[in-house]
């Protein structure tokens, strides 16, 4: 059977107006552009299962199914929490993915698709404000917020923390003043950047198989790094000259682990600014041979179907978003969203999928820091 297609994902500056909820947007940082404007999720949904926390929008991906109407219009909502302390290794307890789709006809959009076109009205569009179910958003973070500010009540937050935010950065000053109230600096502080995430299908022949197969004689490898060993018949090969406790100790140096990690290098190499790779159905590309999930923890759908592999977000987010750092940080090696392979239909309510975060091992670290 041919594998699934592989999509890759990259980062782009784009206009403010195309990044919005009409424009059915793949995205990453800002606030999100939801899809369906009922049943977001609540202030609970979003906190952080480790600190308790309200989490961040990292990214939305924009992935329809073909041929189903009730998913013609489809959305992946990835969020993650911003303390550092939360990300421990392989736990992927800091970061929620949810699922929102619509059929073609729907109260929210066009039938139509929308146009190359800025929209007249696109720089009065109300971003505390879902126009059609009336959902008010937080100044902050662009999630649900239906907690009024007790001095002005002119605007709303998801809950105390990020009332206390926007306080601190220019509420105070604005609150029952004549200055029209902005959350500018108190999202910028809490947000990820902006940008538009483009894909393009990856190239074929972009398989990244390592060499397990060649000869073990000409080749040995250790750490990652390859000794070639030269053989003729005159002059007899250094593998035949070395002890077999050698050969033996230099093999161990290649673990399952290394072989895993140089074959994700490897795939990566020609597009190492790759940021997601998408491929419904298919499989994860994993940095390592340890935390690798078995069929029985990827959790069945509610519904009853089983969640099959759709997307990862690739280490290399960390460095656009300039969070990757040596000390404490967020981090992963890799983040991977399973979802129901049915597509089941929830009405609007956003439905909550499955993730699987993957870190690197330390001596992995050492190496990726390296290269």
């Amino acid at each position: 059977m041919a594998s699934a297609e592989v999509v890759l994902g990259f980062l782009e500056e784009a206009e403010p107006w195309r990044l919005r909820s009409s424009q059915f947007p793949s995205k990453v940082g800002g606030k999100p552009a939801w899809l369906s404007q009922r049943g977001l999720p609540s202030h609970s949904d979003l906190e952080c299962e480790k600190c308790g926390l309200p989490m961040v929008f990292l990214l939305q991906v924009y992935a329809p199914i073909s041929g189903q109407d009730r998913s013609f219009h489809r959305t992946l909502f990835l969020f993650c929490c911003k303390t550092p302390e939360c990300y421990s290794h392989n736990d992927s307890r800091c970061m929620k993915v949810f699922r929102s789709q619509l059929s073609r006809k729907n109260e929210f959009y066009s039938y139509d698709p929308p146009t190359d076109d800025e929209p007249p009205n696109a720089s009065e569009e109300d971003s505390s404000l879902l126009s059609v179910s009336g959902v008010k958003l937080c100044w902050v973070c662009g999630c649900p917020g239906n907690k009024a500010c007790s001095r002005c009540h002119t605007v709303t937050y998801c809950g105390r923390h990020h009332q206390t935010v926007h306080w601190k950065h220019s509420h105070k000053k604005e609150c029952l003043g004549a200055e029209a109230p902005t959350a500018a600096a108190a999202a910028a502080a809490f947000l990820f950047p902006e940008s538009e995430l483009v894909t393009e299908p990856e190239e074929e022949g972009e398989d990244g198989e390592d060499a397990d197969g060649e000869d073990a004689e000409a080749q040995v490898r250790g750490g990652g790094e390859e000794v070639s060993v030269p053989k003729s018949a005159d002059n007899p090969s250094a593998a035949d000259a070395l002890a077999e406790a050698d050969l033996e100790a230099m093999a161990l140096h290649e673990t399952e682990d290394n072989k895993a990690f140089r074959r994700f290098k490897k795939k990566i190499a020609s597009e190492p600014h790759q940021v997601i790779r998408y491929s419904r159905g298919g499989c994860p590309l994993w940095v390592s041979s340890d935390h690798v999930p078995s069929e029985g923890e990827i959790p069945a759908c509610t519904c009853g179907a089983q969640r099959t592999f759709e997307f990862q977000v690739m280490p290399q987010l960390l460095n656009d978003l300039r969070v990757d750092s040596t000390g404490a940080s967020i981090d992963w090696g890799t983040v991977v969203v399973y979802t129901c392979s049915a597509s089941c239909n929830h009405q609007d309510q956003y439905c909550s999928e499955f993730i699987w975060k993957q870190d690197f091992s330390s001596d992995q670290q050492t190496q990726n820091k390296n290269t």
